[in-house]
């Protein structure tokens, strides 16, 4: 063989290695849920991670070594093809015969598409009183007026319980003193104390964290725990297991405060996004029975609908949702829910200027299309990025993860970094984005800092990682933003779509589409 057939040889070797090895670089996770399955679906459908083989990755142990005369067939992950959305026919639940008028009047956060999915229409359906309606996934102007065709038979309850500004973190909570309000109530929450993220913190610091880490309101959750465990108002000391499932969802991976409130967030969350997406417009109870969802509701109260439906029906379901059941718990600690409203969206609500976040004529990887913003799929959210490398799995990188806008440093943590773009410091208000497996970082907390300025470098640090890489997600107003919605996360130009399931999907720039996959095959290559 001569030297430069030798050297072709080599290079193709090369090539065939990189691939294989960057499809590790992705945020492959245990807890994935399976295909079109989110919420707590998703526990039952995942894989049991005690029964899986450890990860060499995880466990630092040596990777095997292989004769090169054996053949082992190696399964990669391939890019998925790009699937248009299509409209679900009305439900068989009693559909009205006779077509009457429903008049809607738009909320803050509407889009046509969802508003006919929840109807059971088709958005050509739809009239609006000014003539004046925009495409199928704009936001409506708020107020503005629809006459939307009676489809729907028999639905579930029409009452409103909160408003959407009190499910997420959103900026009427940002005075609000948990650690003041928890004292003063006296209950075991004061007392409470907990390993979060291997320090000891109190009840009020882990309901604290986990309205930050969820983006979820904490006077919700403090009712939630009032209604559940009385912990709130109680200072009886509770014992086995409602010490340990003080929500009283009792799994394995749920025990303490802290779990607790994440499995509690991403159920709310699930209803919350699920209507803001339209991909959730009905309930099935743990009996199997099924209730269609009032179309004209909101989401924060579809939340609350969802995530009492886990733990019953019929009566039960509906005790909880009665002004004597939660809302009353939660009126006795803070007063009228409705009292906090605070508009999520404004009229003529844009993304701000956005670039990839990484340096350009660098060439990366688009591993995960839209996903979960946070642990599991309820908000999708989110983006995953990885850089080249030969190295396998949590490998160091050289490449830099940079500011794509320009704005303050919010938050530092571990893996973490949140920059809020209107300067306030307040993760509440405004534009804020969330970086996360973020090693060596640049940056601190109060820093300013310009488009294109460095953070750190992707890693695995902070959450579950199996591979090096960027998890990159937005919020406005403490509501994390789905990267394929009415404001598309959009980088750079290229605009982002979901697929099917969570971190499949692409960024399509004109007539260029790169498709999300863990493979980080040339599909998958992206640069600025």
């Amino acid at each position: 063989m001569t030297l430069l057939n030798s050297h072709k040889a080599l290079g193709a070797v090369l090539v065939l290695l990189a691939s294989l090895v960057l499809a590790t670089l992705a945020c492959t996770r245990a807890d994935v849920p399976a295909p079109g399955v989110i919420g707590s679906a998703a526990e039952a459908a995942a894989p049991d991670p005690t029964e899986m083989p450890p990860d060499p990755t995880e466990t630092g142990e040596p990777l095997p070594m292989v004769a090169e005369s054996t053949q082992i067939p190696v399964e990669v992950p391939q890019p998925e093809p790009l699937v248009s959305p299509t409209y679900p026919p009305t439900p068989t639940l009693a559909v009205e015969q006779s077509t009457g008028t429903i008049l809607y009047r738009a909320r803050a956060g509407d889009v046509l598409r969802s508003i006919a999915l929840r109807f059971g229409v088709l958005p050509s359906d739809i009239i609006a009183s000014d003539g004046q309606l925009p495409a199928a996934n704009e936001l409506l102007v708020p107020g503005q007026i629809l006459f939307v065709p009676r489809r729907l038979g028999s639905t579930g309850p029409a009452d409103e319980l909160i408003p959407d500004s009190e499910l997420v973190y959103s900026p009427h909570a940002v005075g609000f003193d948990i650690q003041a309000f928890v004292e003063s109530r006296g209950g075991y929450l004061g007392q409470y104390e907990e390993i979060v993220s291997k320090r000891s913190v109190d009840g009020a610091e882990v309901v604290a964290l986990a309205a930050r880490d969820h983006s979820v309101n904490p006077r919700l959750l403090l009712a939630l725990i009032e209604y559940h465990s009385g912990w709130v108002t109680d200072p009886t000391e509770p014992t086995a297991n409602e010490l340990k499932y003080p929500l009283g969802h009792e799994a394995p991976d749920a025990r303490g405060l802290y779990r607790q409130l994440t499995w509690l967030a991403n159920e709310l969350g699930t209803g919350f996004y699920g209507w803001r997406a339209g991909t959730l417009t009905e309930i099935i109870f743990p009996d199997n029975s099924i209730v269609r969802l009032a179309p004209e509701l909101n989401a924060g109260t579809i939340g609350l609908q969802y995530y009492f439906s886990l733990r019953g029906s019929g009566r039960s379901w509906a005790e909880a949702l009665s002004p004597t059941g939660l809302l009353g718990t939660y009126q006795k600690l803070f007063g009228d829910p409705f009292d906090y409203t605070h508009p999520l969206y404004e009229a003529g609500l844009e993304q701000p200027e956005l670039i990839l976040p990484f340096f350009k004529g660098r060439v990366w990887a688009l591993t995960g299309g839209p996903h979960g913003a946070w642990e599991r799929e309820s908000a999708w959210a989110a983006l995953d990025f990885a850089p080249s490398s030969l190295e396998p799995g949590c490998a160091k990188s050289d490449d830099w993860a940079l500011a794509a806008a320009p704005g303050l440093v919010a938050r530092t943590g571990e893996g973490v970094v949140v920059l809020d773009l209107d300067g306030d410091g307040e993760e509440q208000t405004g534009w804020n984005l969330l970086y996360l497996h973020v090693s060596n970082k640049q940056v601190e907390e109060g820093d300013f800092v310009e488009t294109g300025d460095l953070i750190g470098h992707p890693s695995c640090e902070g959450g579950g990682a199996s591979g090096t890489h960027l998890h990159f997600a937005r919020k406005y107003n403490g509501e994390w933003i789905l990267a394929d919605g009415p404001l598309p996360f959009t980088l750079s130009g290229w605009v982002a779509q979901a697929g099917l399931k969570p971190y499949q999907g692409a960024l399509i720039k004109g007539d260029e589409v790169v498709l999300a996959c863990t493979c980080a095959s040339r599909e998958t290559n992206i640069s600025r």
